[in-house]
């Protein structure tokens, strides 16, 4: 169903996905949007190990949702900060490419949850993540990525 990586050689594991999952804070989500054209946007993100599932939060209305309730087909990729090798200018960039299908939370206690584990990807500020909880909660919609296909992938720039 879905194509296999074409250089194989370049391929990370399961694990080093998730790894990077975990630790980047944000990736590029892609939909179908207005009128067939591509539609990507950076979003912060929350790896749930549990479920293998990824989480966004956002605003409730706007080009995403609009192209999420057309078709909840999605890619989303992320990668690191890169590395170079002692004497050499080129990047290594580690990058993961998933393929699913996106849904709407309506669980409060969820909702709730995701929204925290993404506010800690940035701060652990306790007083202040209840603060936004308080303030911002009831504007937020959260939307979960159910993942069908995921590679990794390292790259060298030059």
């Amino acid at each position: 169903m879905f194509r296999e990586m074409r250089r194989f050689k370049q391929q990370i594991s399961t694990e080093e996905c998730i790894r990077i999952l975990k630790e980047q804070p944000r990736g590029v989500l892609s939909m179908i949007g207005d009128q067939g054209f591509p539609y990507g946007i950076p979003l912060d993100h929350w790896y749930d190990e549990k479920s293998g599932h990824i989480y966004f939060h956002c605003a409730k209305d706007g080009h995403k949702m609009d192209a999420i309730q057309k078709c909840n087909k999605v890619g989303y990729c992320v990668y690191d900060k890169g590395y170079r090798k002692t004497g050499e200018w080129a990047l290594n960039i580690n990058s993961v490419v998933i393929f699913g299908k996106i849904n709407i939370v309506e669980d409060e206690a969820k909702k709730r949850e995701i929204c925290i584990e993404i506010s800690k990807k940035f701060t652990d500020d306790e007083a202040y993540i209840a603060k936004e909880m308080e303030s911002a909660f009831g504007r937020v919609c959260c939307l979960e990525l159910v993942v069908e296909h995921m590679t990794g992938k390292l790259v060298n720039e030059a």
